[in-house]
């Protein structure tokens, strides 16, 4: 018998969560509880992915917003392994860029905090007027 075939297949867990929300701070609150119900309803550490989603949602409601417009919360889970969390706002034209602030500012350091907590991430522009920026997390041990 072929081993190949015969070998017991692991079932891959896969979710995934989307929402839109009004570019408020209010909005950007409800992310980051949703975000947190979300994982741990799905039994998967929250701690730092918190962190990572209040930036996002707080830079679309601060810097991405266009009256009118909300913006999306997408937070994707594959094989228990990485989690991707994704915001997605209507200004394609504002694209973020971490640099650091003046130690007195008392604003600046959010995507300084998403490079240290995340695993990888980036910005993906379009389609035009939107961009999303991700952030992964490695779940596994």
């Amino acid at each position: 018998m072929n081993q190949q075939i015969a070998s017991p297949q692991h079932p891959t867990t896969s979710w995934a969560f989307t929402v839109l929300l009004s570019p408020t701070r209010r909005g950007a609150r409800l992310a980051r509880l949703l975000a947190v119900a979300h994982l741990n309803l799905w039994g998967l550490p929250s701690e730092s992915a918190a962190h990572i989603v209040a930036e996002l949602a707080t830079n679309a409601t601060v810097h991405g917003r266009v009256q009118g417009r909300d913006f999306q919360l997408r937070l994707t889970v594959r094989r228990d392994a990485l989690l991707r969390i994704e915001v997605t706002d209507t200004r394609g034209d504002r694209l973020p860029v971490p640099s650091a602030p003046a130690a007195d500012a008392e604003w600046g350091r959010g995507l300084l905090i998403v490079e240290a907590l995340a695993d990888h991430w980036g910005v993906i522009p379009g389609p035009v007027p939107r961009k999303t920026v991700w952030a992964e997390l490695d779940l596994a041990p």
